[in-house]
Order: structure tokens, then C-alpha cells, then sequence
């Protein structure tokens, strides 16, 4: 493979970070959120009822996601058809985020159904994403390539943002009758988006070599589960992978909680919703060169060392947000800016370092450990918060326990020995049949 040719697989998957942002940023952050709470406002119910209702449909659209998300790799990893599926999954997420824009004022229950439907679209087409990724960098450009992707994320999430904001606040400028209409014209955009920005992985980024054992069956469902059944049984011999997963399970849902309730947990304590999307907006264009500055620490100290430093910014994060009042504004900016410096540097040095220690010859396979981790992790903080806020009244007590999961999780990232793990990967791939080598830029 040629320099040329290496630059342009790469660069072709980093950029459906780009496509795919444009959905984390303005729908899960953003536009659902406060299309959700006046729906739910419309209807009669209160501001933690809104909290709430939101957690519990992230936390079912997680659950959805973990449960199909290990069988899905196991599948591909069989048929050898990770681009069918990301691109399956691709497009129900497009279609059900388009048609968020037929949404009554009353109708935040089928809302909910349209909305998770896009998102457990969304959390499986990144399945299959990111399984490419061991597939096309190499073991020294891997951390880069991941930090690449996550900053572009940033910055094309950062720039649909920006537009959908400014449709929001000015919808006249743009010939739009009320901000009703721009809510629904800044999902449409977001389908778009995401489609476009998504072809050039479809286009340039070859399907990986298929590796099938002689043992598996015609059939690819009863293949899938019977390798999925397969790497349950093997993970004993994955050790520091096991440990780094139930790192990444504590931290990662802390991680995600923030990310997803920040805008909805910010309406509750009466910060201005202008005052939230600019802080957003801020975060995105900030969390760019960080992430890229992660994949330069990484490659400096190590890939774990970075992400442990990255992980203690969000303790003081946890902290400050629970002392976050209407009359304390500011500090809700002060959490943007924390929050960017670390959140694409932590997200894509775990994908890196997780890449690194799976074998690439079942990397759908692993990759949905990977996702079904973070989903089922990702549970446990929305629901919280949800059940935290119905009880007390109040969602602060949910974001200070926030803060220990990112504590119990850096100390158990601290007992991983990354290049044990890497070696076990490897050891791995040696074994599988006719398994070409790692792509090499020449």
C-alpha cells in the first residue's frame, strides 16, 4: 500500500467522525432535549419530569444497543460485511432523525421512540466504524488516527451546531416563520449531514479480509452467535483487556452522562437556554486541538498515562457542577471549557489503546465488547440522575456521584499493563488463518 494510498483510507474514516457528530452534537445535546421538555412542558409535566423522561430513554436506547451490539460484530466478524452493516444502521438513523420534524407539540412519547431509535442506529453503525479502525492505521499511527477522528468530530459537530443555533435564535434571517420551524429544519440538516460526510467511508475505505474458522456454519446469525459464545468463553485469556474494560465501564458513564444531561440538567437549574448553546458551541471548537494535543500526549508519556491525566479534570467537573446555580451562570462555562480539554482526548485515547489490545482478526467481535460496555455502562448515570431527581426534586446529588466513577475507574486503569494486552492480541492473530499484516504505509 502506497503513502497516498494509506492517507486516503485513513482520512475517509476519520471523517465520518465529521458525519456522525453532527447527530451527537445538535440532536442528542441540543435540539432533542429542548424539543423534548416543550413537548413535555405542552403537556403539563414539570421541568424534572423532562430530566427524568429524558434519562429513562437514553437509558432504554443504551440497553437496546448493548444487547444487539456484541451479536451484530459477531455477525459481521463471520460474513465479513462490516461496511453492509454500518451502512444498514446508517440509514435508519437518517430516516428516524428526519423524521423527528413531524413531531406534534404534545407528542414527546413517540419522540422518545423516533429519537432512541436514532440513536441505537447511531451506536450501531459506530459499532462497525470503529472495528475498521485496527484494520486501516497502524500500531504507531493508531492513537493519532483515533485523535484525528474525534477532533474532526468536534469540529463539524461544532460548525452544524453553530448553524442550527444561529437558525434557533434568528429563524427570521433565514426566511424560517418561528423557532418551531427551525427546531424541525435543524433536524432535517442533521440527516443530511450525516449522510453526506458518510460517503467517503463507504467510498475509499476497503472491507476488511474475512478470517473464518472451519468450524463455523452457513447460517451467519447461528455463526454469530455461536463466535460470540466463542469470545465470551476466551475473554479469561484477555486479562488486561477484561481490566480495562471495567475501567472504561465506570469512567465511560460518567463520561456520557455528562455529555448527554448537560444541556437538560442545565435548563433544571435555570441557566438560559443561550447561555447553554453558546457554552456548547464553545466546547466543540475547544475540544478540536485538544483532542488533537491528546494523541501528541499520548505518543510523549504513553496512552495511558494521558488518559488518566485526562480523567481527573472530570472529578473537579462532577464538583462544580453540583454548585452550578441560575445565579452562578458563569460556571457553566467554566465546565464547557474543562470538559472540552479532556472529552475527545479520554474518548479516543480508549478507542486506541482498546484497539490495540484486540485482535484484529475478530475486531467487530471485540468492538462490540467494546460498545456493549460503554452502553450498558451508560445506563446506570441517566437512570441516576432520573430517579435522583424524581425523588429529591432535584438532579444534583446525581452529578456529584457522578464523580466517583471516574475515581473507581482510574484506579483500576492504573492495574492495566497495556503491552501485556497487546502481546495477547497479537499472540492471537497469529493463530487465525491467512491473516495479512497490519496495512504499512510505504
Amino acid at each position: 500500500m502506497t503513502e497516498r494510498d494509506y492517507r486516503k483510507i485513513t482520512s475517509s474514516w476519520v471523517m465520518y467522525d465529521w458525519a456522525n457528530s453532527g447527530f451527537y452534537t445538535s440532536v442528542l445535546v441540543v435540539l432533542f432535549p429542548y424539543f423534548h421538555r416543550a413537548m413535555i412542558e405542552n403537556a403539563g409535566l414539570t421541568k424534572q419530569d423532562a430530566t427524568a423522561y429524558l434519562g429513562y430513554t437514553l437509558a432504554l436506547s443504551l440497553l437496546l444497543s448493548a444487547v444487539m451490539a456484541p451479536v451484530m460484530g459477531a455477525i459481521a466478524d463471520h460474513t465479513g460485511g462490516r461496511k453492509r452493516y454500518f451502512a444498514f444502521f446508517l440509514a435508519i438513523g437518517v430516516l428516524a432523525t428526519a423524521s423527528l420534524i413531524v413531531l406534534g407539540p404534545t407528542a414527546y412519547l413517540l419522540g422518545s421512540v423516533l429519537f432512541g431509535l436514532a440513536y441505537v442506529a447511531f451506536s450501531g453503525a459506530e459499532v462497525f466504524y470503529e472495528s475498521l479502525l485496527p484494520h486501516i492505521a497502524t500500531r504507531n499511527d493508531i492513537d493519532q488516527i483515533s485523535a484525528r477522528g474525534y477532533a474532526l468530530g468536534y469540529l463539524g459537530g461544532g460548525i452544524l451546531l453553530a448553524i442550527n443555533a444561529l437558525w434557533l435564535v434568528k429563524p427570521n434571517w433565514f426566511f424560517m416563520p418561528d423557532r418551531d420551524f427551525a427546531v424541525r429544519a435543524s433536524f432535517l440538516s442533521v440527516a443530511v449531514w450525516w449522510a453526506v460526510f458518510s460517503l467517503p467511508l463507504l467510498r475509499n475505505v476497503p472491507e476488511p479480509p474475512l478470517a473464518p474458522s472451519a468450524s463455523e456454519r452457513a447460517s451467519p446469525v447461528r455463526a454469530g452467535l455461536e463466535r460470540l459464545g466463542q469470545t465470551v468463553r476466551r475473554l479469561s485469556r484477555y486479562r488486561q483487556l477484561l481490566l480495562f474494560l471495567a475501567a472504561f465501564w465506570l469512567y465511560s458513564d460518567g463520561i456520557g452522562t455528562i455529555i448527554k444531561m448537560s444541556f437538560s440538567y442545565g435548563e433544571e437549574m435555570g441557566i438560559a437556554e443561550e447561555d447553554l448553546v453558546l457554552a456548547i458551541l464553545i466546547t466543540q471548537f475547544i475540544a478540536f486541538p485538544c483532542a488533537i494535543g491528546f494523541g501528541w500526549m499520548a505518543r510523549q508519556m504513553g496512552t495511558k498515562k494521558a488518559l488518566l491525566v485526562g480523567l481527573a479534570v472530570f472529578i473537579p467537573i462532577c464538583i462544580i457542577a453540583y454548585n452550578m446555580t441560575a445565579e452562578r451562570a458563569y460556571l457553566f462555562y467554566v465546565l464547557a471549557f474543562l470538559v472540552a480539554t479532556v472529552l475527545g482526548g479520554t474518548q479516543a485515547l480508549s478507542r486506541s489503546l482498546y484497539g490495540a489490545m484486540v485482535p484484529k482478526s475478530k475486531s467487530a467481535e471485540f468492538f462490540g465488547f467494546f460498545s456493549i460496555s460503554s452502553k450498558f455502562a451508560g445506563l446506570f448515570g441517566p437512570v441516576l440522575i432520573a430517579v435522583l431527581g424524581q425523588l429529591k426534586g432535584t438532579s444534583r446529588p446525581g452529578i456529584l456521584f457522578l464523580a466517583i466513577f471516574f475515581i473507581v475507574g482510574g484506579l483500576l486503569l492504573l492495574l492495566v499493563n497495556e503491552q501485556k494486552g497487546i502481546l495477547a492480541a497479537r499472540q492471537e492473530d497469529a493463530q487465525a488463518l491467512a491473516f495479512p499484516q497490519e496495512p504499512v504505509a510505504s
